[in-house]
């Protein structure tokens, strides 16, 4: 990638856009797993299947993204532009969109993953196209702030996808709703969701994004991979999706067990995990308004809480959100956190993945709403990793930059893996307990963190000494 020096502001704007779809799709899985398990009858492994099907596209999508390249003798997003992968990545969502329609009307399961096997493929292109984007649009080393720009939107539409899918399905949060609720609920918010694909497809059409490319040279093969941090960063994003994704698809099993309640009611906690996640985007953004360091302070109270009041609203139109109103004490442990870390990449992901394994065993080891809250808090403290991880992950590949960001896509599989695996878990030891699977995963994290940044110093780079000596010019 050709370094930037100042942020394109107006081509970043438009690249987080997209962002609020995927986010949007994926919590809303969280959805539709208790109800096709009540409705199919299935075990809770196989109700994991349906993010399967969804995170498995990205290692597919990310293998042809690889082979196609290779037949074309270059990096093929390189020949089409990256503007030009976003606009086909959200033709191929729209695809599997529309599927939703004939097989909610077979009655299939296998159709119905099959279908949003294809949407996930199109997010798989979107994802490999939008990342390297967003950090060339700007100076690499803010590249993880530009990310968590994103995020916050992608965050804001896995809050309301819940809400609004689980309304759109079933009408209402009322216990009798569920049992009401049928396989062919399904078709028409898909249908709406592919009319959604089709116009940012156009929007992304006529949008003036600069041509972006890597000009640097491009080799064949794997050579990407003789990069450790690369390595690092792969296992990294494996373990990181896969907590993100397990914690709120268990979810709804969790309440349907321990709280007594029905799939129709459990869309606003799905949705205060996804909001969760905003909170602490919105946090991480703030360094690209580039504020003055007293003004700043005042942000990072400011802004999460302010984050907090909206998650609440939002959810608020549908549900009584009154017992959430204790929450802001995992809110403003994650504020603290934030100060403590300094905003330093490393120091802030060691911090988080620390209390996110911490809060996670609480949520094990309690009953009531301590436990559920220190569970569904996992969704601040994995709010920062993604970004965290793909900066460590690509730091100083040169001209294995992109195929450095399909290795990392691809690696979304965990995605597919650990929710499955934490389903098989909860099948016989019971659901609570099987959260001690996330706790591991951010046990992993942690040691993630601890074991790039020894590999970066060994290069040469250090994103926390050059992230201070950055903050220490300008407005910071």
């Amino acid at each position: 990638m050709s370094e930037t020096k100042t942020t394109n502001k107006p081509a970043l704007y438009t690249l987080t856009t997209v962002w609020f779809f995927w986010s949007f799709v994926a919590a809303s899985n969280g959805i539709l797993i208790p109800l096709f398990k009540e409705k199919f009858g299935l075990e809770q492994w196989q109700a994991q299947l349906v993010d399967f099907a969804f995170y498995a596209a990205y290692f597919v999508g990310s293998i042809l993204y690889l082979v196609f390249s290779r037949i074309s003798g270059g990096d093929i997003l390189n020949k089409i532009g990256y503007k030009n992968g976003i606009i086909y990545g959200l033709i191929i969502s729209a695809v599997g969109s529309l599927l939703f329609y004939p097989a909610a009307e077979a009655k299939s399961y296998t159709l119905l993953l099959s279908a949003l096997f294809i949407v996930g493929l199109g997010f798989s292109l979107q994802q490999t196209a939008t990342q390297p984007f967003m950090i060339a649009v700007g100076p690499p080393e803010t590249g993880a702030q530009r990310i968590n720009l994103g995020g916050a939107v992608n965050n804001f539409g896995g809050t309301i996808g819940p809400i609004i899918v689980s309304f759109a399905i079933f009408g209402s949060i009322a216990p009798e709703a569920a049992a009401a609720a049928t396989v062919e609920s399904v078709k028409m918010p898909y249908l709406y969701l592919a009319a959604l694909f089709i116009a940012v497809a156009l929007f992304f059409w006529f949008s003036k994004l600069p041509r972006v490319t890597n000009t640097e040279k491009i080799e064949p093969g794997m050579g990407a991979l003789k990069y450790p941090q690369l390595i690092w960063g792969m296992a990294g994003i494996f373990v990181y999706v896969g907590v993100e994704v397990s914690i709120s698809s268990n979810l709804g099993e969790y309440l349907v067990q321990t709280q007594g309640l029905t799939s129709s009611q459990v869309g606003k906690y799905v949705a205060l995990f996804w909001g969760s996640m905003m909170i602490g985007r919105w946090t991480a953004s703030i360094g690209n308004f580039n504020p003055s360091e007293k003004l700043r302070k005042v942000l990072f109270v400011v802004v999460p809480l302010v984050a907090f009041a909206i998650v609440l609203a939002s959810i608020s139109f549908t549900n009584d959100v009154s017992e959430f109103y204790v929450y802001a004490f995992y809110v403003l442990v994650m504020i603290i956190a934030y100060f403590a870390s300094k905003e330093k990449p490393v120091r802030l992901l060691l911090i988080f993945t620390a209390l996110g394994a911490i809060m996670t065993i609480i949520g094990v080891l309690t009953t009531g709403k301590v436990a559920l809250f220190s569970l569904i808090s996992g969704g601040l403290f994995c709010s920062i990793l993604w970004p965290s991880i793909f900066s460590l992950g690509t730091a100083g590949l040169g001209k294995y930059t992109n195929q450095g960001s399909a290795f990392m896509i691809m690696m979304i599989l965990g995605g597919a893996i650990i929710p499955v695996i934490q389903g098989l878990v909860a099948d016989f030891v019971g659901i609570q307990p099987s959260y001690l699977v996330a706790a591991a995963c951010f046990i992993f994290l942690f040691i993630f963190g601890i074991s790039v940044q020894k590999v970066l110093k060994n290069q040469g780079i250090d994103f926390d000494a050059e992230f201070e000596k950055n903050s220490s010019v300008g407005g910071h």
